[in-house]
């Protein structure tokens, strides 16, 4: 090997090593599902109707777009909460129907909605389930956009590609 030859071969093993980390699928960060994708978008749909599961479920919807490895792949996440059954008593400021206890998960319910909002993530709230279950529309969170109906934002998130995560 020459010298010339030499010293090209060196100077292109950082090049080397980088295209190398740059080719690693995601897979390699412990998810096989995420190889060959692009973005991960999900659609979580929402109607379990107990705040205190919420506040356990909530935290882990955040962890899906704040994921170090869905934030690897090439495209950002995208992330959507429909929420339709009983859990549309508890996105109200309205707090009748519940007891001094659940207030507090209340509280904790609000915050986490209101960090959802910051953080990007759209939420969608079913105006089908708000009349059944009797809350005024008028005391819903400003921060969740009022749909039709939530089944068929899961439908077409569906149809868009949106991985469904259901949480009944």
């Amino acid at each position: 090997m020459s010298m010339n030859s030499k010293h090209f071969f060196l100077r292109s093993i950082p090049l080397l090593a980088l295209l190398i980390f740059v080719a690693v699928p995601a897979a390699a960060s412990g998810y096989p599902a995420l190889e060959r994708l692009e973005r991960l978008d999900t659609v979580v749909d929402y109607g379990l109707g107990s705040p205190e599961a919420a506040t356990v479920v909530f935290p882990a919807v955040r962890e899906i777009y704040l994921d170090p490895s869905v934030n690897a792949l090439p495209n950002p996440p995208r992330t959507v909460i429909v929420f339709h059954g009983e859990a549309v008593k508890f996105l109200s400021t309205d707090r009748e129907g519940f007891d001094e206890a659940q207030h507090e998960a209340l509280d904790k319910i609000a915050e986490q909605i209101r960090q959802f909002h910051e953080d990007g993530v759209r939420m969608e709230v079913c105006m089908y389930a708000v009349r059944v279950f009797g809350v005024n529309p008028g005391t819903l969170m400003s921060e969740i956009e009022q749909v039709g109906n939530g089944f068929i934002s899961v439908a077409g998130y569906q149809n868009q590609g949106y991985a469904v995560i259901a949480v009944p």
